[in-house]
C-alpha cells in the first residue's frame, strides 16, 4: 500500500502553478496518471522515486516512511527500491545492452536473471549492442529490462510510448502488460494518451492542473453510453474482447471511449489499432472495419 501528499509549487507554460495531490495505491495495482501536457503528472513520479522534494507532504510505501516533511525524513531515491523508465529512455551510450541492464542488479553474480529478463524483452541476441545501433522501441525494452532488473517494488512509467509509432507502441504495451502480471509489482504510468491508460490501467487518476479531479476505473472513467437514438462516427479500436458468443470492442471517439458489442462476422480481422465505423441500424449498432479509401 502507497500513501502519498504532496503539495509542490510549479512553473508551467501556464505560469506558476501549485501541485497538491493526496492518493492511495493498492499493493500489486498498476495506476495511471491521465492528463494535458503541463498538468504535473511527471512531477509525482519524481516526487515518488525521490528524484525531487515536495515543499511538503508525505509518503509512505509498504507501512514505510519514505518521505515526512514535518519529521524531516527523505530516504534517498538509491534507497527506495523503485524502478523508473524515463521517456527518453536514459540509457548509458558506452555501454552494451547486457551492461546497461546488469548495471542496476542489486548484487553481482546474476546473469540468468539478466538473461530471463533480455528473453522477455525480446533483446536476445543483441545484448552485445549499444543503444546508438539500436531502434527506439528496443531502447525502450532495454530501459525495461534495466528497471526491472533492480528487483524494484515500485515501476514508474514515464511516457515510455511517446516516441514511438503506432505498432511500436502496442508490441510494448502488450510486453508491459506481460511484465505486470508476471512479476506482480505496483506500477505507476503516466500519459497524455487515452488508449494507453484504458488499454493497461485497472485505475486511473485524471490529473488537471495540478489537481486531482476525478479518479476510478477506465470504464467509470471515460465510457461514454449511448443507448438510444441514430449515430455514425468513425473510431479507433482500444482492445477486442472474445468469447464463444460475444465480441466486445473498446473504441476511442474523441475524447471518449464506446464499448460496442460486434458479432463474430463483424469483429473478424479487427484488432487494436484498427480503424472501425459504427452506425445505428434499428437503433442496434453495427461495427465495420474503415480503410481510408472506404468501408472494408
Amino acid at each position: 500500500m502507497i500513501k502519498a501528499r504532496f503539495r509542490k509549487k510549479l512553473n508551467s507554460a501556464k505560469g506558476k502553478m501549485l501541485l497538491d495531490v493526496e492518493f492511495e495505491i493498492g499493493d500489486k495495482e498498476f495506476v495511471s496518471f491521465y492528463g494535458n501536457s503541463g498538468a504535473g503528472k511527471t512531477t509525482v513520479l519524481r516526487l515518488l522515486s525521490g528524484l525531487i522534494v515536495p515543499d511538503e507532504g508525505y509518503l509512505e510505501v509498504d507501512g514505510r516512511v519514505w518521505f515526512d516533511s514535518r519529521r524531516n525524513i527523505d530516504l534517498a531515491p538509491q534507497n527506495r527500491r523503485v524502478g523508473f523508465v524515463f521517456q527518453d529512455h536514459n540509457l548509458f551510450p558506452h555501454m552494451t545492452v547486457r551492461r546497461n541492464v546488469e548495471f542496476a542488479l542489486k548484487s553481482a553474480g546474476e546473469s540468468d536473471f539478466v538473461d530471463e529478463l533480455l528473453e522477455m524483452v525480446r533483446m536476445r541476441g543483441l545484448e552485445h549492442q549499444k543503444p546508438s545501433a539500436l531502434s527506439g522501441g528496443q531502447r525502450q525494452r532495454v530501459a525495461l529490462a534495466r528497471a526491472l532488473a533492480a528487483r524494484p517494488r515500485l515501476l514508474l512509467l514515464d511516457e515510455p510510448f511517446s516516441s514511438l509509432d503506432a505498432g511500436m507502441r502496442l508490441g510494448l504495451q502488450d510486453e508491459i502488460a506481460l511484465i505486470y502480471r508476471k512479476f506482480g509489482i505496483t506500477t505507476v504510468f503516466v500519459s497524455h494518451d487515452l488508449p494507453e491508460v484504458f488499454r493497461l490501467s485497472k485505475r486511473i487518476f485524471l490529473l488537471e492542473e495540478g489537481k486531482i479531479i476525478r479518479s476510478g476505473p477506465p470504464e467509470k472513467m471515460f465510457i461514454e453510453d449511448r443507448l438510444s437514438g441514430k449515430f455514425k462516427f468513425v473510431g479507433s479500436v482500444i482492445e477486442v474482447a472474445r468469447d464463444s458468443f460475444l465480441n466486445i470492442l473498446s473504441v476511442q471517439v474523441g475524447n471518449n471511449i464506446v464499448k460496442v458489442l460486434a458479432t463474430g462476422e463483424e469483429a473478424e480481422g479487427i484488432a487494436a489499432g484498427d480503424k472501425v465505423i459504427i452506425a445505428s441500424k434499428a437503433f442496434n449498432p453495427i461495427v465495420m472495419k474503415y480503410r481510408e479509401e472506404g468501408l472494408s
